[in-house]
């Protein structure tokens, strides 16, 4: 079992905050993920799990038990770096064993494991070659079964799979998730790529300058988040966010291109917020304040549309190569159901 938690842990680096005041619990088997941009303390919470660091206020648990005392060999975790730290002068079989020939393991179940990991990261034809012979994906894929032939009771895994070209990093998440779902086994994964926090992940934790911002289901997130800041992190295109105005017939935003009743809003809205996919573009109505297409990109099985409706830069989502061209003139239409709602107080969600 391996349940990892911080209680108010705070992390300085001179008068730089790294991790401020974090508190979170890690269950026992769980895939969990942090995600925020660089510099946002995702990097530092591994390393304070693992032992390299200490922190400066708080504790650390593993398992229930406190840890902030305890040397790194003794916590029991693996952990794959960013920078991969595989030894130069050894081969890749020889990397992968490293961890078991350390403990002092029988050749033949080393011999077992190697292979055995070798064979789910597809790296079985390359273990002779030294990391000088190999490529960036491959050395990361050695990194990683290195600390996978390991029976720690979790895997630290600090942005592993960025080297690797877009059609294999895809395949290799999808292992990582396979793989710790057969091992049973609590894996912790750093990244700052939306599209791989979302699509692993059991839970996962927003970051945002050593804070942590929302921790949740991704689905919960993306459909809730808890301000501005979790909202505008999660979506590609990111989520629109315009001011709403209080008028008397209802509420206007992007220059009465988005027209809601009163009544769909909730009181103290500030921002409204509406993902592109909820944004629909449709043929204006006779004096309808619309917006202006800017600039139409087909991708294939969607289109990305952005628009302009008075100061405000839009960008909706639409399915397919609609028939649309840019500098004519659209109208808006979205479902207050379906909106976001944000006040005062650093964009916080009212509903």
């Amino acid at each position: 079992m391996a349940q990892i938690a911080f209680r108010n842990v705070t992390k300085r680096y001179g008068r730089t905050l790294a991790v401020d005041d974090a508190t979170f619990t890690v269950e026992d088997n769980e895939f969990f993920c942090f995600f925020g941009p660089p510099l946002s303390g995702k990097s530092t919470i591994l390393r304070l799990i693992l032992g390299l660091e200490t922190p400066d206020e708080g504790e650390i648990l593993i398992d229930g038990k406190p840890v902030n005392a305890v040397s790194p060999a003794a916590r029991n975790v693996a952990m794959v770096f960013q920078n991969l730290a595989l030894f130069p002068h050894m081969t890749a079989r020889e990397n992968v064993a490293f961890p078991l020939v350390e403990r002092k393991m029988p050749q033949a179940d080393i011999d077992r494991r190697v292979a055995q990991v070798s064979e789910k990261l597809h790296i079985g034809h390359i273990l002779h070659k030294p990391p000088a012979q190999l490529s960036g994906g491959e050395r990361q894929r050695v990194a990683i079964a290195r600390a996978l032939v390991r029976d720690p009771a979790a895997y630290l895994m600090d942005d592993p799979i960025s080297a690797l070209d877009a059609r294999l990093r895809e395949e290799t998440r999808v292992e990582l998730k396979r793989i710790q779902r057969e091992l049973g086994k609590t894996l912790i994964y750093v990244t700052h790529d939306q599209e791989e926090a979302m699509s692993v992940a059991d839970r996962m934790a927003i970051l945002e300058k050593g804070r942590i911002r929302q921790v949740g289901a991704p689905v919960e997130i993306y459909d809730r988040p808890a301000s501005i800041y979790v909202a505008s992190l999660l979506g590609s295109p990111a989520m629109n966010i315009v001011a709403g105005r209080r008028g008397a017939a209802g509420i206007e935003a992007a220059a009465g291109a988005i027209r809601l009743a009163a009544s769909a809003v909730p009181e103290g809205t500030i921002e409204i917020g509406v993902r592109p996919e909820d944004l629909k573009v449709a043929e204006p109505e006779a004096g309808e304040a619309g917006a202006t297409v800017v600039e139409v990109e087909p991708l294939g099985g969607y289109t990305v549309v952005t628009l302009d409706a008075g100061a405000t830069r839009l960008r909706a989502l639409m399915r397919g190569q609609p028939d649309i061209r840019p500098q004519s003139r659209v109208a808006l239409r979205c479902d207050p159901a379906r909106l976001h709602f944000f006040g005062q107080g650093g964009g916080v969600l009212v509903r």
